[in-house]
């Protein structure tokens, strides 16, 4: 049977090279707010993401091919209000894969691990994933303003 990781992919009107830096740079101001302690810009960059008594994960850097492709493994995780196993991202990848495609760069985000057998998929993927990479990331790309909310 075949995994189903989440994956989630939007269409920017960027560089790739924009799209890499923004990624790398400024994890904060797209997803962890105030929230991220570390660093996430090279091979081997470990940055914690800590949202208080919901989620915590600390990821590190292990592929960077500059301009194309950025994968951080999850080394560990809490997220607080799953009943079975609250540590499910433990050794999950978040994958980040850039592509051009004519005048337009593809953002292809891929969740590895996190499969709709996880307790966790539904609401990380729907409540987590969509409003991160979708909407957080495209708009911080796009339009270079944070519109993560707290």
């Amino acid at each position: 049977m075949e995994k189903k990781d989440f994956t989630a992919t939007i269409e920017l009107e960027k560089s790739s090279q924009d799209v890499f830096k923004t990624i790398t740079d400024d994890v904060a101001k797209w997803w962890g707010g105030k929230d991220l302690e570390g660093s996430s810009t090279k091979l081997n960059d470990e940055f914690v993401i800590h949202h208080s008594g919901a989620h915590y994960s600390k990821q590190k850097l292990v592929e960077v091919i500059p301009d194309k492709k950025i994968v951080w493994l999850v080394t560990e995780s809490e997220l607080s209000w799953l009943e079975k196993d609250k540590h499910e991202w433990t050794n999950t990848k978040m994958i980040f894969e850039i592509a051009v495609e004519g005048d337009k760069t593809l953002l292809r985000f891929t969740h590895e691990g996190l499969v709709p057998e996880k307790e966790c998929y539904e609401r990380c993927a729907h409540e987590g994933w969509d409003i991160v990479i979708k909407d957080w990331l495209f708009n911080f790309i796009t339009h270079g303003k944070s519109i993560y909310i707290s």
